[in-house]
């Protein structure tokens, strides 16, 4: 079939929805579909107003418009996407919806105006925004349109089905992750002696709660015995940075924990491949990608319950999940002094391929194209 996914995000900007719609594009044209991206981001080389770039060998029509800071938002984008829509053979729609996403919320509208059978995937948690959504009436009225509903958690889904109500169905389309790239290829010699390797990887943005990880870490160093080595590695770069290093440095963590800035995908593996733990104590978390990665690396996860963590985390199998920080630096400190608990936690990650896999979630992708061509 031919797909076109539209979203107010993509490469070359770096980010959740950017990596995964990129990814799934990849995907379905590896199982025979013919796939283009329809995006409000403008090119590498600032492509903009209707080019169509091509990225990976996908057509990426650039409907972006020259704003400050590259705000991917262009309400003038509807009539050039219908027309597109229209005369390109199109036999799906699926939209991917951040936390605000104009774009793509015009585009919702443009698809199911068309005909055109629709998935919308919500890629965030509507937490803060439930009642904006509630009230406006956008999510009810793409369900009793026909649209196939979907959100990348459990929790997120539920989100979702509470502003939708029970017309409609909400059903869980998770991101997805090659879990063969990401596996090592041994497991790490734990020895009661070593150092133990904490690693975390973020946006150092706010809602990511970077310094959380510090004030965690700094927790659970005070509960570990001194003897006892224990270091940190926060990956990532964003706003927050200043606050970070101001942190480290007034609570003389300068000697066990670094801030190295953003790596490739290539060196994170590389860095999880000789870790111990992996830390994200987000709350407003719809999925948590770089977490799943970090599982499928064979690294235990230390996350907050009641985020998207938990549809791959199960509390004391593979990882462990707090109610609050305090819960999380207790946490930490667990796993540094027991080895065994790390080792067992490790060997269940490295070897259990999780639901997320990339050939699993294409095929379920496709069957929501399925459900919303049948609506």
């Amino acid at each position: 079939m031919k797909v076109a996914l539209l979203t107010d995000c993509y490469l070359p900007r770096l980010g959740g929805i950017e990596v995964q719609t990129h990814d799934l594009a990849a995907k379905l044209a590896a199982r025979g579909h013919a796939v283009e991206v329809f995006t409000a981001s403008p090119g590498r080389r600032g492509q903009r107003r209707g080019v169509v770039e091509q990225v990976d060998g996908i057509p990426v029509h650039r409907m972006a418009i020259r704003l400050p800071w590259e705000l991917p938002v262009n309400p003038f984008a509807p009539p050039g996407v219908r027309r597109r829509l229209r005369d390109g053979g199109f036999d799906v729609a699926h939209v991917h919806m951040g936390v605000v996403s104009p774009f793509a919320t015009d585009l919702v509208e443009v698809a199911l105006g068309l005909g055109l059978p629709t998935a919308v995937t919500w890629h965030c948690l509507m937490e803060r925004s439930r009642p904006l959504f509630r009230l406006l009436g956008h999510a009810r009225r793409w369900g009793a349109r026909g649209a196939a509903l979907t959100a990348v958690s459990g929790v997120a889904a539920a989100a979702v089905q509470a502003v939708v109500g029970p017309g409609s169905e909400v059903r869980v389309l998770p991101n997805g992750i090659d879990f063969g790239h990401w596996r090592p290829p041994v497991l790490r010699d734990l020895r009661p002696d070593d150092a133990v390797e904490v690693v975390a990887a973020m946006r150092f943005a706010v809602r990511k709660r970077p310094l959380a990880v510090l004030r965690v870490a700094a927790r659970a160093r005070d509960l570990v015995p001194p003897e006892q080595p224990l270091r940190l590695t926060l990956y990532g770069e964003g706003p927050e940075r200043g606050r970070l290093e101001r942190f480290v440095t007034a609570h003389g963590m300068a000697d066990w924990v670094t801030l190295p800035g953003r790596v490739s995908r290539e060196e994170l593996r590389a860095r999880y491949w000789e870790s111990d733990v992996y830390l994200t104590p987000a709350r407003l978390e719809a999925f948590g990608l770089a977490a799943l990665e970090a599982r499928a690396a064979g690294l235990p996860v230390l996350a907050r319950d009641g985020t998207g963590v938990g549809d791959f985390v199960v509390d004391g199998v593979n990882g462990l999940l707090g109610a609050d920080d305090e819960d999380l630096a207790r946490g930490l400190a667990r796993l540094t002094l027991d080895h065994e608990l790390r080792g067992r936690m490790a060997r269940e990650n490295a070897q259990v391929t999780p639901a997320q896999d990339w050939p699993t979630v294409a095929a379920a992708a496709e069957e929501e194209y399925r459900r919303a061509g049948a609506s």
